[in-house]
């Protein structure tokens, strides 16, 4: 079962129960799941991870709340809600690290489990985090640049908000690869897009304006790649330095659009998160807390390093 209510003035709530054998034997937990923001399609796939999770364990029902577009404030006063409200646990992926420090203690205070996914808090009092290896992710999208751009030159990157702990990482792992190997970072990079895809692109067209000799641009996140269409105008601007490899396109992240773009040689390599173990294990995690359990800290689910030759396999999923 489920329904779609509207949380005040903040965006939507999903919520999903089963009605399993747990379910019937005793207490069903409210926990919720908190993105960055409602309209960001990679966190649809956390919300269907979380969903399909509470389903199959019976005894949980899944709260999928947040700000409509990022905003670090907006996501401390729905984590405020939450906590007011009284939910048995909450997984955030956080926007602004420093923001939600005092918002996580006052939850931890009143007894309710508090866990980050995607994007971390380690200075908070979060209980674990669940997500991405982020400075492994950076690490990995500067490898497969320099896959497929074998000769070392001009790089700048787009990332998403400057306060975010994960996307920080990414950048530094792009670094640690990219700088060994010769690479020059420009001017002004990385851009901030805000998780925003239209400021992604537009970011995109002015890093090329400036830096016309530009051989790779490296996105930390694919937002820019996220509405196909949309990035279609920049590519053709640039087909001819695209097809010919004298500027490369790297990305994290696979959802279907960017994986579109990957087969049509539109972009030369993804790197991709899995956001809906995120959301599943998030539900996981949050249930063993509320009983008792101790649980690791740190948990990391899998990457996906996507290329011409194995797309179609990926597209098939």
């Amino acid at each position: 079962m489920k329904k779609w209510l509207l949380a005040a003035g903040v965006g939507m709530i999903a919520v999903t129960s089963g009605m399993g054998s747990a379910h019937a034997a005793g207490k069903t937990y409210e926990f919720a799941i908190v993105p960055k923001s409602l309209n960001n399609p990679y966190f649809d796939l956390a919300r269907d991870g979380c969903m399909a999770e509470a389903k199959k364990l019976g005894n949980v029902k899944c709260i999928y709340t947040g700000p409509v577009n990022q905003d670090a404030a907006a996501e401390v006063q729905t984590i405020q809600d939450l906590i007011t409200r009284g939910v048995d646990g909450i997984a955030i992926s956080v926007a602004d690290a420093g923001s939600v420090e005092r918002v996580i203690a006052r939850g931890r205070a009143a007894g309710i489990p508090i866990i980050t996914f995607d994007a971390d808090a380690p200075k908070s009092q979060r209980q674990v985090y669940v997500g991405t290896d982020n400075m492994q992710l950076g690490k990995d999208i500067g490898q497969q640049l320099i896959k497929a751009h074998s000769d070392a030159g001009t790089y700048a990157m787009i990332s998403g908000g400057p306060a975010a702990e994960n996307l920080a990482q990414r950048v530094d792992g792009v670094r640690d690869v990219l700088k060994p190997a010769g690479w020059k970072e420009v001017s002004g990079s990385p851009t901030f897009c805000n998780d925003d895809s239209a400021l992604g692109i537009q970011q995109m067209s002015d890093l090329m304006t400036a830096n016309p000799n530009l051989n790779a641009i490296v996105l930390v996140g694919g937002w820019p790649l996220f509405t196909e269409n949309a990035y279609d105008a920049f590519y053709n601007k640039h087909k001819s330095a695209i097809d010919s490899g004298k500027l490369t396109i790297v990305s994290a992240d696979t959802l279907p659009a960017e994986l579109s773009e990957l087969k049509q040689g539109k972009v030369a390599a993804l790197v991709g998160q899995q956001p809906y173990a995120m959301g599943a294990k998030a539900m996981d995690i949050l249930l063993a807390l509320k009983e008792g359990k101790k649980q690791d800290p740190i948990q990391y689910v899998g990457l996906d390093v996507v290329t011409k030759s194995n797309v179609d396999q990926f597209m098939k999923k």
